[in-house]
């Protein structure tokens, strides 16, 4: 066989074999001049411990995008598997800017003041560390500046697989 790299794939496709990872479901959000922003995110991930490292990809076609970037600073919260609503709410386009968060409980992030939802698994809250471009979005590289983990003995996740919000069980 000879190689093809070529590296033209549908979007359909690749949409769907990556719909076959199952991905965490979270919320990134920042302060524009003072209006809270957020978005909810499944390209998430861990990069280096030492420093501690994550990375978060954003559209470059939302508003958020330009918060972010502007801002310098974001939080990360870890949706559980009673979040659904939350993650809905902040995957819709066209939300009203000044309340999008009316009825989300959430508390300001100790270090940045970005908010973090309330009940949340875990959270973190970043400082750019550096960005790339990653074709319709850009990968934002965050230094963990704080963190916390929920008060509960056994936390479910909100995972999404296959095109669908589900639960994952730690026990």
């Amino acid at each position: 066989m000879t190689p093809d790299p070529s590296g033209s794939v549908a979007p359909g496709d690749f949409r769907a074999a990556m719909g076959r990872f199952a991905s965490g479901i979270t919320i990134m959000s920042t302060s524009q001049a003072g209006v809270a922003h957020a978005m909810t995110a499944n390209a998430f991930t861990s990069v280096s411990l030492d420093p501690p490292l994550v990375l978060v990809c954003v559209d470059k076609g939302v508003r958020m995008h330009d918060a972010v970037l502007e801002c310098g600073y974001w939080a990360v919260s870890v949706l559980a598997a009673g979040d659904r609503a939350i993650a809905d709410r902040f995957a819709r386009s066209g939300r009203h800017l000044y309340s999008q968060f009316d009825g989300v409980p959430t508390v300001a992030g100790p270090k940045t003041g970005c908010p973090v939802i309330a009940g949340a698994l875990s959270w973190l809250e970043c400082r750019t560390w550096a960005t790339y471009d990653g074709g319709d979005h850009t990968i934002v590289v965050g230094e963990v500046l704080s963190l916390g983990t929920g008060e509960t003995d056994d936390p479910a996740a909100l995972i999404y697989y296959t095109g669908q919000y589900r639960e994952l069980r730690g026990s």
